[in-house]
This record gives C-alpha cells, sequence and structure tokens, in this order.
C-alpha cells in the first residue's frame, strides 16, 4: 500500500505523542493531522495540527478531518474520581460523535481506537470504566469504517524524547519489560501496529497485548 495519511488524536497526553512520535519517523506515513485542545509543541514537515476545544462541537461535515486514510484516536482521561455520567460523556459519547464526523468525511478510513487491556465487551461487569470502555469498543464496531480495531495494550513504555509522561511514572518504566514482558509493550510497538492495522489488517478487531506485538513487526 501507499504512504497514508492519519488523523491523530491525544497528542498532549503520554499514549498519543508517542504515536505521533513513531508516525513522524515511520516513511509509510505521509502526513499527520493532530487534532487536540492544545499544540502538541511538535514541529515536522508531516505534521498539521487542528485545535478545537471541545470534540463534541465538531461539526459532522467538518472540512479539517477530509482527505485521510485512518484515524489513531489515542484521547483519553482516567476514571479515577469520576462518576459513570461524566465519564460515559468523555468516553463513550466524545469518541462516537468523533468517529462518525470522521467516518463523514473519509467513507473508506480506517478507525484505531485505544481501548484497555481488561475492557468489558459485555458491558455488565461491576468494573465502571471497564464497561463504558466496552459499550465504546462496539459502538465503534458497528459503524460503517473500513475496519475498526480496538487496542488493548497493557504497560508501555515511552518512546526516546518523550514529554508528556507523569513524574510517578518515570521511575518504573525500565521495570516493565523486564518484569512483566507478556503484559507490556513500547509506545514504538504500538504505533507500528496501528499503521500496519492500516496497510495490512488484521484477523480479529479486538488486539490484546500479543496481537499488537505480532501485528507491530
Amino acid at each position: 500500500m501507499n504512504s497514508i495519511k492519519v488523523i491523530l488524536t491525544g497528542a498532549t497526553g503520554m499514549v498519543g505523542e508517542g504515536v505521533l512520535m513513531e508516525c513522524l519517523e515511520n516513511p509509510d506515513v505521509s502526513e499527520i493531522l493532530s487534532i487536540s485542545r492544545k499544540p502538541s509543541g511538535k514541529k515536522h514537515a508531516k505534521l498539521k495540527e487542528y485545535i478545537v476545544s471541545d470534540f463534541l462541537n465538531i461539526a459532522i461535515d467538518d472540512d479539517h478531518l477530509k482527505g485521510y486514510d485512518a484515524c489513531f484516536f489515542c484521547a483519553g482521561i482516567s476514571s479515577v474520581g469520576m462518576n459513570e455520567e461524566d465519564y460515559t460523556k468523555v468516553t463513550y459519547d466524545t469518541t462516537l460523535h468523533f468517529a462518525k464526523a470522521v467516518l463523514n468525511q473519509n467513507p473508506g478510513m480506517v478507525f484505531n481506537y485505544v481501548s484497555g487491556s481488561h475492557t468489558d465487551s459485555t458491558e455488565s461487569g461491576k468494573t465502571m470504566w471497564a464497561r463504558v470502555k466496552g459499550r465504546t469498543e462496539n459502538a465503534l464496531k458497528k459503524l460503517n469504517f473500513k475496519a475498526a480495531y480496538n487496542f488493548r495494550p497493557g504497560f508501555m513504555k515511552p518512546v526516546d524524547g518523550q514529554t508528556n509522561v507523569k513524574w510517578f511514572f518515570k521511575p518504573f518504566i525500565w521495570l516493565f519489560p523486564v518484569l512483566l514482558p507478556s503484559q507490556s509493550l513500547t509506545l514504538h510497538e504500538v504505533g507500528k501496529a496501528m499503521v500496519h492495522a492500516v496497510q495490512k489488517g488484521y484477523p480479529t478487531s479486538t488486539l490484546e497485548i500479543r496481537d499488537i506485538k505480532n501485528l507491530s513487526k
């Protein structure tokens, strides 16, 4: 497949920044449109930025979204301290609204959604965040994308040079690949797997850690 053009969200968070850095380095990605509430701080010939205050305000016919092969949806927040209604608005409502907008402008698009390990596809478990993420995954699969993949990474090692890494996370980064090799990934692997999902596809729409590792090769 020829090089791809990508819409990316979450560039000011750890996952999104890591995936963005992989895309900037990857010769198979020719253009990236980063959509976020504030600038990423990155400058690159392949990178364009579209600053929006609220994803729910993006119009379904927004021309900024037109002309892309894929969306790497890496935006998200922790559920700590949130009730289910508020977490649903940010995680489910915002993601689905954004997905419908990019799909409307790009009918042949592949949508890659960063979910989480232990997400609850039944939508009926006891863990609130897992239910909401599961509901979001299931709804995305029902949209008419060329393909929609739900990425469920575990612990993720940041890319060298990342700035959006929480201070309390940094002392433990080196431990993940050593102590938890089957439960950890690098963000380079996540980014490469996302690119390969667009170019080559994958047999299952839900990608656990081992699937992401396999697809990144």
